[in-house]
């Protein structure tokens, strides 16, 4: 059952990433060709912040296939971590971008050059912007509803699209008012904008890499203890990412308590933090008497 939770949910994770794919790559040739052809900066930057949208796609595939596959002697927790790693590329590639938009700009303060700015060029912007608009926003849902850390970091991956598009069209209205550098000047705040993405996703994933707390321990503390037949819980720790949770804890019983009822209880506790915590795949309550409460300080 858990296998065809996970391959169901791969596959869900799939279709929205070749659906994105598509019209990153339609956006994407729109403002690099549009760029190039009218000299510039901030569209032609533009187009390949957007075609970087396309790469993280692919790569998002790759890892969601490679992520979807079941635990093996290798990999007993399984390999949704892959995920995550594919997830700091993406952020990898963001910074990378970012660069090179920096480098235009620089080049372009040195040497000077005239932007041609026509209707066509703020229908391309306009329409661009749009569709990544709608893939923001469908990207963004479908994260949160499969819990994908990837897409909801390629959501944000384009929604850094549309801020940048924004940045170029207020360029564009002033180069038509006479302010040339203008065109420059947005190529400059659409790799600011695009780093500060890059940092972003980077943080949130390394979280999920270091082991960072994935659950309020108050409230499963709070849960264990209404428990019959419980006379402590401490030691509570979690890791993982959103959409899988490892959890373990120790859980205090008083000591002559037979060892059925203490597997019973512990037990009881792994199905209600279960239902309690749908992300939590995993499990584990060390039991132990009372009497050794003290032994341990409580963390």
């Amino acid at each position: 059952m858990g296998r065809d939770i996970s391959i169901d949910r791969s596959g869900q994770v799939k279709r929205v990433l070749v659906l994105t794919l598509i019209l990153n790559s339609l956006v994407a040739a729109a403002k690099i060709s549009f760029g190039y052809f009218t000299r510039s900066i901030s569209i032609t930057s533009d187009g390949f912040h957007s075609l970087f949208d396309g790469v993280s796609n692919i790569i998002g595939l790759i890892g969601i296939w490679i992520a979807s596959h079941p635990p093996d002697k290798e990999h007993p927790y399984g390999h949704r971590k892959f995920e995550t790693l594919f997830t700091i590329a993406i952020s990898f590639m963001i910074f990378v971008t970012s660069f090179q938009i920096f480098k235009k700009v620089f080049f372009s303060f040195k040497s000077g050059h005239e932007t041609v700015v026509t209707t066509a060029s703020f229908m391309v912007m306009l329409v661009t912007m749009g569709v990544n608009i709608f893939v923001t926003k469908y990207e963004a849902r479908k994260g949160i509803e499969l819990k994908s850390d990837f897409l909801l970091a390629d959501a944000a991956h384009t929604k850094s699209d549309i801020i940048a598009s924004i940045a170029v069209i207020v360029g564009l209205i002033l180069i038509k008012t006479g302010f040339k550098a203008a065109d420059s000047i947005a190529g400059l705040v659409i790799a600011v904008f695009i780093a500060k993405i890059g940092y972003n996703i980077l943080k949130n994933a390394t979280n999920t890499l270091v082991d960072t707390v994935c659950l309020n321990t108050f409230i499963i503390e709070s849960l264990v203890l209404n428990v019959d037949g419980v006379r402590g819980c401490n030691n509570i720790r979690t890791r993982g990412s959103e959409n899988s949770i490892y959890l373990d804890m120790r859980v205090l019983v008083a000591p002559d308590m037979t060892t059925q009822k203490a597997h019973d209880i512990s037990e009881h506790i792994e199905q209600m933090i279960r239902k309690e915590f749908p992300s939590v795949v995993d499990v584990i309550v060390h039991i132990e008497p009372e009497k050794n409460h003290r032994d341990y300080k409580r963390v």
